[in-house]
C-alpha cells in the first residue's frame, strides 16, 4: 500500500524506534531499508518515503540525548490531517487476528489456505521473532504448535484531535531531525499551518543560518478544507494525552496519561474496566522502584464506594503470563518472573498492595476488585493423511509453509540494505528454488495419501467458542480419534490493548501500559486519547435508568460479548463489514440483538453471574485438560512436569 501511494505522489513520513539490537529483535534497520527499497532511485515514488530511526546510540556524537533503556512505544498514524489511528496495535508480524482468535493454521487441503503466512504465525511464549528481515523464515512449525492469539484495541478518529496527533508527530520529527539528521539533505524540517512565527517553538522548528534539508509546510493542502475545520463537529469530546520528555521529544516531562487515569478512576461511580498488557503500580511512596500511583486511585475509588454503600466493581483483564519467550523455570526468564512478581505485589502481596491498603481501611477488596485473563483453544488439523504426505515426500510441512510465504511476498520486504542485489549473489535465489522444489514434492504425494479428495476435518475449531459456533464434539476429524487428542492446543489469549472504560461514559485508549515505563513520562514515549461522548443513549446501571455515552457503552458491550462468546465468529472477508471501514466512510455496526441487550447493564447480576461462571468453569477445564499455567493448584514447577492425559474418555 505504501509503495502504491508513494508512486502516486503521496509523501510518507515514518519514525520507528531504534532498538538496542542485543536486547530486542525488531531490526529497525531492516524496516528502514525495506521501506526505502520500495521506490528505489529512478522509479516512480523515489524520495517520497522518508524513514527516521530514534534514539541514536552513537555515544561520541549524541551522548547527552542517548538512551539505552527506554523505547518509543507510541502507535499512531495520521493521513492527510483528516483521519488518524491511535491505540495499542503495533505495525508488525503476529498482530492481525479475528474475534474467534484461532490458534491453528494447518491445512491438509493445501497450504494456500493459510491465514498467517511466514512470520505472521507467532507465539511469543515459545519463541520470539528471529531474523525478521527474512519474512518467510519461521522456526515455529504450524504442524507442532499453536499461535498465540492477540487481543488489541485501537481507535480510528476524525476531528480536531487529528491536528493534535499530527502536531505531536511533527514535534518529534523536528526533534529527531535536530538530533540525528541536521546535516542531511534528505530530511526536511516540518512546519505546520497554525504553528507559525513564535509558535514554531511548539513543534521544535529550528532556523539555523545555513539550514540543510529545507522546510516543508504541513498539511500540504489548505487546512480549512478538512471537514472538521469547517465546524462539522462530532459528539465525542476528546483530549490527546501523552508520556513524553526531553529524551523522546525534547520537551519538559509530561505524564498526562497517568494524570488522566488517576482522575477518571477516582471519580468513577459505578465501575472501572481495564484491559492492559501489564499491571504494575503503587499505592504510595513505599513501593520503590514503582512510582506511578494508579493503584492509589483504585484504592480510593473502592474505599469511597464502600463508605457511600455503592455497588462498585473494578474489573481488570491482563495476560496470565507476560508475552516473553522462555520457560519460566529458566534463568533467562528472570525478567518475566520479575514482572509477575511486581504485578502480584501491586495487586495483593504485601502491606502496600492494593488489596492490603483497602483492607487497612476496613473494606473487603474481594467485593470490589476482580482480575481475569483470557485463553483460547483449538485443534491442529494435522491429520494422519498429512503425516503420510510428509513421510512419502520427505518434506516437512514447515518447509512447505516457508515456500508459501516466499510466493506470497516474493518482493518488497527481503531487502536489508538500500542497494540492489549484485551479480553473482544467488544465495537467496537458490534457497527460493529449494523451497519451491520442496513444495512440489510435497504436493506430488497428495493423491497417494488420499488428500486429492475433500478434506472434511476443520482447519480450526476456534469458532466453537463463539455464538452459534457449535460444539467441539460435533467437529469432524479425518482419522484416528486417539491421534486427534494429541492435536488439541491451548494458549493464553494475549491482551495487548491499553484500554480504560469508566461508567459507560469515558474511554481512554492508546499505547500506554500500566507500569512506570509508560506512565512516568521520563521513560517510554506514549500517546493516548481520552474520550467522552455527549451523545447519550438510554441504558441501565444496576437495574436503574441510566444515560450512557454512546461511544463508551457500545465499545464496552462489543468487548464483553466477544469475551463471553456472545458474538458470532468473524469471516475472513471484511470488505462488507462496517467495522472494518474508516470512520469517515460509515459508522460502526454495534450489532444489536438479544446479546447486545443482555450486556447493556454492566452491573447486572445476570451478566456478572455469566462472567464469573464462565471464568470458574473455564479455569477448571483448562486445568484438567491442559494443565494451564499459572494455576493456584500448582505450588511449584514439579507438578507441571508430570505427564497428564490430554482428554478423558
Amino acid at each position: 500500500i505504501l509503495k502504491r501511494r508513494a508512486e502516486a505522489g503521496v509523501k510518507i513520513y515514518i519514525i520507528v524506534y531504534k532498538e538496542v539490537a542485543a536486547a530486542v529483535s525488531c531490526n529497525s534497520a531492516h524496516t528502514k531499508h525495506a521501506l526505502n527499497a520500495l521506490c528505489p532511485e529512478g522509479t516512480p515514488g523515489y524520495g517520497n518515503i522518508v524513514v527516521l530511526r530514534h534514539p541514536d546510540h552513537n555515544v561520541f556524537e549524541n551522548a547527552g540525548d542517548m538512551t539505552f533503556y527506554w523505547a518509543h512505544h507510541e502507535k499512531f498514524i495520521v493521513i492527510d490531517y483528516e483521519i488518524a489511528f491511535i491505540g495499542g496495535l503495533d505495525l508488525c508480524f503476529g498482530r492481525w487476528d479475528s474475534r474467534q482468535h484461532p490458534c491453528a493454521d494447518v491445512h491438509p487441503a493445501g497450504v494456500q489456505n493459510e491465514m498467517f503466512p511466514g512470520q505472521d504465525f507467532n507465539n511469543n511464549r515459545i519463541m520470539d521473532f528471529h531474523t525478521v528481515e527474512d519474512w518467510k523464515s519461521n522456526e515455529l512449525s504450524k504442524a507442532d504448535f499453536g499461535r498465540m492469539p492477540w487481543h488489541d484495541v485501537a481507535m480510528c478518529l476524525i476531528g480536531d484531535c487529528v491536528y493534535d496527533i499530527a502536531e505531536h508527530f511533527v514535534l518529534r520529527w523536528n526533534f529527531v531531525k535536530r538530533d540525528k539528521y541536521k546535516r542531511s539533505d534528505e530530511v526536511a524540517w516540518l512546519t505546520m499551518t497554525g504553528r507559525e512565527g513564535e509558535n514554531e517553538d511548539l513543534i521544535a522548528v529550528q532556523r539555523p543560518k545555513h539550514p540543510v534539508g529545507g522546510y516543508t509546510n504541513h498539511p500540504l493542502s489548505p487546512l480549512e478544507n478538512r471537514s472538521w475545520a469547517k465546524g462539522q463537529q462530532g459528539t465525542v469530546h476528546a483530549q490527546v494525552v501523552r508520556s513524553s520528555a526531553d529524551w523522546s521529544s525534547g520537551i519538559l516531562t509530561e505524564h498526562s496519561i497517568q494524570n488522566a487515569y488517576i482522575e477518571v478512576i477516582e471519580n468513577a461511580q459505578h465501575f472501572v474496566y481495564i484491559e492492559n498488557q501489564f499491571f504494575i503500580t503503587a499505592t504510595g511512596e513505599n513501593q520503590a522502584p514503582i512510582h506511578n500511583t494508579i493503584g492509589r486511585a483504585i484504592v480510593n475509588a473502592c474505599v469511597k464506594a464502600s463508605k457511600e454503600s455503592r455497588k462498585f466493581r473494578v474489573i481488570i483483564v491482563i495476560p496470565a503470563v507476560p508475552g516473553f519467550a522462555g520457560d519460566l523455570r529458566d534463568d533467562a526468564a528472570m525478567g518475566t518472573r520479575a514482572i509477575m512478581d511486581y504485578q502480584y505485589k501491586s495487586i495483593h502481596r504485601g502491606e502496600h498492595s492494593i488489596f492490603e491498603q483497602i483492607k487497612a481501611q476496613g473494606v473487603d477488596p474481594k467485593k470490589y476488585i476482580f482480575i481475569f485473563n483470557l485463553r483460547s483453544y483449538d485443534r491442529l488439523n494435522k491429520t494422519s493423511a498429512m503425516e503420510q504426505q510428509e513421510e512419502k515426500s520427505g518434506v516437512k510441512y514447515q518447509d512447505v509453509q516457508r515456500a508459501e510465504a516466499e510466493e506470497i511476498m516474493a518482493e518488497g520486504v527481503h531487502s536489508t540494505t538500500d542497494q540492489q542485489p549484485t551479480l553473482g549473489d544467488d544465495t537467496e535465489e537458490k534457497e527460493k528454488e529449494r523451497l519451491i522444489e520442496a513444495k512440489r514434492k510435497f504436493e506430488a504425494q497428495r493423491s497417494e495419501v488420499g488428500l486429492d479428495k475433500e478434506v472434511t476435518s476443520s482447519d480450526s475449531i476456534a469458532a466453537t467458542a463463539m455464538l452459534n459456533g457449535g460444539k467441539v464434539s460435533e467437529q469432524r476429524w479425518d482419522g484416528d480419534l486417539e491421534k486427534e487428542k494429541e492435536n488439541f492446543v491451548q494458549e493464553e489469549l494475549y491482551i495487548h490493548g491499553k484500554l480504560l472504560i469508566v461508567d459507560d461514559r469515558i474511554v481512554i485508549c492508546g499505547s500506554s501500559n500500566i507500569n512506570d515505563r509508560s506512565q512516568l513520562g521520563v521513560h517510554d514515549s506514549e500517546l493516548s486519547i481520552v474520550m467522552e461522548d455527549y451523545n447519550t443513549i438510554d441504558s441501565t446501571m444496576d437495574g436503574q435508568p441510566f444515560k450512557a455515552g454512546h461511544h463508551a457503552a457500545t465499545l464496552r458491550r462489543l468487548l464483553w460479548r466477544e469475551h463471553l462468546g456472545l458474538l458470532p465468529a468473524q469471516p475472513l472477508d471484511a470488505s462488507k463489514d462496517p467495522n472494518a471501514q474508516p470512520v469517515d466512510v460509515c459508522p460502526n455496526d454495534i450489532m444489536e440483538g438479544p446479546q447486545y441487550e443482555f450486556v447493556a447493564d454492566p452491573m447486572s447480576d445476570q451478566v456478572w453471574d455469566m462472567w464469573t461462571g464462565n471464568a470458574d468453569t473455564n479455569t477448571q477445564i483448562f486445568r484438567h485438560l491442559f494443565r494451564a499455567d499459572p494455576d493456584n493448584n500448582s505450588k511449584s514447577f514439579h507438578p507441571i512436569l508430570r505427564p497428564v492425559a490430554i482428554l478423558d474418555s
